[in-house]
């Protein structure tokens, strides 16, 4: 269990990082919590020419909320932006995934971006990225700056669309809109595993407290997370009178999660079934009690 030979850079500033992965490319990997890549080191998985080391350069280790949303640099540990109360405040959605992630010890060194930047189709930032729509900024020495909708980041099964060269430097979640809730849940096989599937919903009510919005995420389904919206099965009705075994049947019939070893398909489509109806009604519980709060 001894990882192969590489060259190690250690760059204190963002430019000097980039120039590190603009010499390289994609014979280059970063290491930020290293929570993903240390194992797939050791086990001979990845055997980059270079390791770009980024945890000195603290300007990316950042959390920046305001009402537009919530902006995590590459070096926020998950542990941090877990408890970061102002953006729970912000957006909920975030800090519910969060817990669901290994363990403490594991969050306290690995990193939000980091998560997404590796593309693990059963992790649980990925899906909610996804859900709420938002997107990853990326940097290059050559290309300069710009931003990867949630849609288009996730190319495949641990493949993100970064170019050589190119370092995901930070991640936007969208703010939760108003009258509105999220819930997130997950079912592993034992606490702190990758779940065998999971889903990530969020609801919105329209100023007649009837579901004007709703749409689910879902994980350890598809090689990249998967978005159903569901606002028409739901038919715009109050949360109360809203047939939620309905939209769990049709979130079912939409996924094929394919079988492996930990799980088969037909379980993963069952659990996919129980898990949006549980959290679909959580989520649109959490919008209510918001508006009635206020």
């Amino acid at each position: 269990m001894k990882p192969p030979p590489f060259a190690y850079r250690a760059p204190r500033t963002l430019d000097e990082a980039l120039a590190a992965l603009a010499e390289y490319g994609a014979d280059a990997k970063v290491l930020a919590g290293g929570q993903s890549l240390i194992p797939l080191l050791n086990m001979r998985l990845a055997a980059p020419a270079v390791i770009v080391d980024i945890n000195r350069i603290g300007a990316l280790d950042t959390v920046f909320v305001d009402a537009t949303g919530v902006r995590i640099g590459a070096l926020a540990r998950q542990r941090r932006v877990e408890r970061a109360t102002d953006a729970a405040r912000v957006q909920p959605l975030i800090g519910q995934a969060l817990r669901h992630i290994a363990h403490p010890v594991i969050r306290v060194r690995g990193t939000v971006v980091g998560s997404l930047a590796h593309a693990d189709p059963a992790a649980e930032l990925p899906v909610v990225l996804a859900v709420l729509g938002g997107s990853v900024e990326v940097a290059s020495a050559a290309g300069g700056r710009r931003a990867i909708p949630a849609a288009e980041f996730f190319a495949g099964a641990l493949e993100p669309a970064l170019r050589p060269g190119e370092l995901a430097v930070g991640a936007f979640f969208p703010a939760l809109g108003p009258r509105a809730g999220t819930a997130f849940a997950e079912t592993a096989r034992r606490h702190g595993d990758y779940g065998l599937a999971g889903v990530a919903a969020v609801v919105a009510l329209d100023d007649d407290l009837r579901v004007a919005a709703a749409r689910i995420g879902c994980l350890g389904v598809a090689a990249t997370p998967f978005v159903l919206d569901l606002t028409d099965v739901l038919g715009h009705r109050p949360p109360d009178s809203c047939d939620w075994s309905a939209a769990a049947e049709h979130a079912k019939r939409a996924v094929r999660p394919e079988a492996d070893i930990h799980a088969g398909g037909d379980y993963r489509r069952h659990l996919i079934g129980v898990l949006t109806e549980r959290t679909l009604r959580a989520a649109a519980a959490a919008a209510r009690d918001g508006v009635i709060d206020d």
